[in-house]
């Protein structure tokens, strides 16, 4: 036990770990959560969104490295990930174990500091990823809607951690993170397709990068502008958006969307990427917008 926590202690090693929990993926995870706290919150409390950002980013990296450890031997047979860490041998899993286990434990503490409620969550979100949707990739294309269920959590969770309940405000936060997550992962399965032929992904909702793919990343594109803006229609519980909010978000899910059209009528790689980026853009500015409305506009 000694000679393997030794083995941390080396910068490069450290390097490893963080590619492991895929920090900068996690980071966008935290950023959701924390604006779900904003819009949620009519008291600032530092102590609980310190708690929720660093427990919602050792719990998403927990999620990461575990998932790394399952797919270790079918990631060595895809190109893009055949340089992770314990692929290309420069992590050992008794590590990478290790790594994620004291991962998973932190980040539910963290969580449980900011309320019970959040920290079930958090857990729920770390079992459904690790035990259902990364077993799942390789037998059904139902995975990416098993897999939505946790992507979705992190901007419901903000709600949860500020109010201490989950009601009909934090579940359209869900819905709308929900949503979005088909239109986006599906992109990534289009643009990466040939190499999760490899070791048989199939999560396309067709199987192929074919024009029923791309009408169901164009309706789900349409879905989630439609569920963004439903606050305006006062019937979200406490949850609100302003009309003026409701015409930007309607601007930057016009652009969404007609990626998404453009896929489908012309179905490449180069418009999957578009439809990847331009879904990130959306995200992170709706939700931009909903903090500036709550403190800008209410």
């Amino acid at each position: 036990m000694s000679a393997l926590l030794q083995s941390y202690l080396t910068l490069s090693k450290w390097k490893d770990l963080l590619l492991l929990g895929k920090v900068r993926l996690s980071f966008s995870v935290v950023f959701s959560a924390g604006a779900g706290y904003l819009v949620a919150t009519s008291a600032f409390e530092w102590k609980t969104f310190l708690s929720l950002v660093l427990g919602g980013l050792l719990i998403t990296m927990a999620a990461n490295a575990f998932n790394q450890i399952i797919e270790k031997d079918i990631d060595a047979r895809m190109a893009r990930t055949s340089h992770r860490p314990l692929p290309a041998g420069r992590l050992t899993l008794a590590e990478a174990y290790l790594a994620a286990i004291l991962l998973s434990l932190a980040g539910v503490f963290y969580l449980f500091k900011v309320n019970s409620l959040t920290a079930a969550f958090g857990v729920a979100s770390l079992l459904l990823y690790v035990f259902a949707y990364t077993p799942l990739k390789g037998v059904t294309p139902f995975a990416v809607f098993v897999g939505a269920i946790p992507g979705a959590m992190p901007f419901m969770l903000g709600w949860v951690a500020a109010t201490g309940r989950f009601g009909i405000e934090p579940g359209t936060l869900f819905a709308i993170q929900f949503l979005w997550q088909f239109a986006h992962f599906w992109a990534i399965a289009w643009i990466l397709h040939d190499d999760y032929l490899k070791v048989n992904y199939i999560l396309l909702p067709s199987g192929n990068p074919d024009a029923r793919s791309s009408f169901q990343i164009l309706m789900y594109s349409i879905a989630v502008v439609i569920a963004s803006v439903l606050p305006v229609f006062h019937f979200t519980g406490k949850l609100h958006l302003s009309v003026y909010s409701t015409v930007g978000i309607l601007v930057i899910g016009f652009y969404f969307v007609r990626s998404a059209f453009e896929l489908h009528k012309k179905p490449t790689k180069y418009n999957a990427r578009k439809v990847m980026r331009t879904s990130i853009i959306y995200l992170t500015l709706m939700q931009v917008i909903y903090v500036m409305d709550k403190y800008l506009l209410q």
